[in-house]
């Protein structure tokens, strides 16, 4: 099947098989690695991308499903520098192994353009839920978070 969709900006037009996930579309056909498959169960989030400005696991979507979709992935998130939430988790240490964070930054971004003013429950319990790390126990993440948000133009 046909499909086209704009993903960080460019616009690309592939033949693919109507069973492939938009997670190994990214992956394998445009070779956007930063992209991750964790779980293969749709629990991790390692996999979120921001789909017409909403989080979504890029696992639990077909390609052929986001046909005319605007997509953004971890490697479009700052447009050439580091986006404000990129900042934050190397300025707080908001990582360890760094598989789970390009998810974590997708998923966190999405919730700060609704939630701009974010409490440590709010992020703790809404920003990353759905986003599991394994190194982590999470106050350097949470921290990063909170950052970014003042640095976006939010406040606790």
């Amino acid at each position: 099947m046909n499909v086209s969709m704009t993903i960080n900006g460019t616009v690309y037009t592939r033949d693919v098989e109507p069973r492939i996930l938009l997670v190994h579309f990214l992956r394998e056909e445009l070779a956007l690695t930063g992209t991750k498959i964790g779980c293969d169960t749709s629990q991790c989030g390692a996999c979120i991308v921001h789909l017409n400005g909403k989080a979504l696991k890029s696992c639990t979507m077909l390609a052929v499903q986001a046909d005319g979709a605007e997509i953004t992935t971890i490697e479009g998130l700052g447009n050439g520098k580091l986006h404000p939430m990129q900042e934050s988790f190397w300025e707080k240490h908001g990582l360890q192994c760094g598989y789970c964070t390009p998810g974590m930054i997708m998923a966190t971004t999405a919730f700060l353009q609704d939630n701009p003013h974010p409490t440590e429950a709010d992020i703790r319990e809404h920003a990353l839920e759905g986003n599991l790390c394994r190194c982590t126990g999470y106050q350097n993440i949470v921290a990063s978070v909170k950052v970014a948000a003042e640095k976006m133009g939010g406040t606790d």
